[in-house]
């Protein structure tokens, strides 16, 4: 059965070629740290920040490096409510990950479902499918999370549905205009010539050569879900108070800029944009990397 599999020695070449750059191997060492730390975040943390019974309001905005009365020794200081910012850095990453991952996974697997059977397709359901698409795009995604929160209520799941509802249409324009190209290759026509089902050249001969667009899309759309999570839940529309994150902590502390108190809502700050940063020089590379003009 005649198809279009990899080149050999294909990946080696990108994995060298991604090796290359000093900047995105960094950033991958730093976001596998990151994930190991919000892995064990509930073994690593000296505090269980949003366990209202290990917290004492008297512990409430110390500075770095202060120790409780207890002889735990809050190394980024705490809130107002006497929460260990490194506690909650380390819980709320965890927390940050997983919206943008499972959102990012979720929009990838609809928009590149949409896009491909447009794509295959064509006529009106291509019509259909794409003005969709186009009408989803018209609406600034941050609107879209907004208008679906107000909808659902606030909660992890309920943010994590609304990026994918604002974020599919994204890969669906995208794998479209991949799958386009493709359908008209010799290996299509062969897999037509043999009569075989419809979502079998879909999913087995078209999406194969549709991914390198995905993937890096995919990678950028998760540092986007971050920071789009961090911001609703700035806003209070995000996680709830019972569930950590880091927009929540830059929140918190927000109203204390201004009084000395920097360090409530600055390490939180800080973790935020290390993550997105780093999760962006990966994606960056990998779009150059898996660019089809340059293997």
């Amino acid at each position: 059965m005649p198809e279009a599999p990899p080149e050999p020695g294909r990946l080696r070449r990108q994995l060298q070629e991604f090796s290359r750059s000093p900047g995105a191997v960094t950033g991958l060492a730093v976001l596998i740290i990151i994930i190991v730390l919000a892995v064990f975040a509930s073994v690593i943390s000296p505090q269980d920040p949003y366990d209202l019974t290990q917290l004492d309001i008297l512990d409430g905005r110390l500075p770095p490096g202060s120790e409780s009365f207890s002889g735990l020794v809050y190394h980024l200081g705490t809130d107002s409510q006497g929460r260990d910012i490194l506690s909650g850095i380390l819980y709320g990453l965890r927390t940050s990950l997983t919206v943008g991952i499972l959102s990012a996974f979720a929009a990838a697997i609809i928009g590149t479902t949409v896009g491909l059977i447009a794509a295959y397709i064509g006529g009106r359901t291509e019509n259909a499918l794409m003005r969709l698409v186009d009408l989803q795009l018209s609406f600034p995604t941050i609107l879209m999370a907004l208008m679906m929160l107000a909808i659902l209520g606030k909660g992890v799941l309920n943010v994590v549905i609304a990026l994918i509802i604002a974020e599919w249409a994204t890969y669906a324009r995208t794998v479209r205009a991949t799958a386009l190209v493709e359908r008209e290759k010799e290996y299509i026509e062969a897999a037509r010539s043999f009569r075989l089902p419809g979502w079998r050249i879909l999913f087995r001969h078209l999406l194969p050569n549709c991914l390198a667009p995905v993937i890096v899309i995919a990678t950028m759309q998760v540092a986007r879900a971050i920071g789009l999570e961090a911001t609703l839940s700035f806003l209070g529309l995000g996680a709830s108070v019972t569930e950590p994150s880091l927009g929540m902590l830059i929140s918190n502390g927000y109203q204390y800029l201004l009084t000395g108190l920097y360090w409530i809502s600055f390490f939180p700050g800080i973790a935020l944009l290390v993550t997105i940063v780093s999760i962006n020089l990966v994606g960056d590379r990998l779009r150059d990397v898996l660019n089809p003009r340059n293997t």
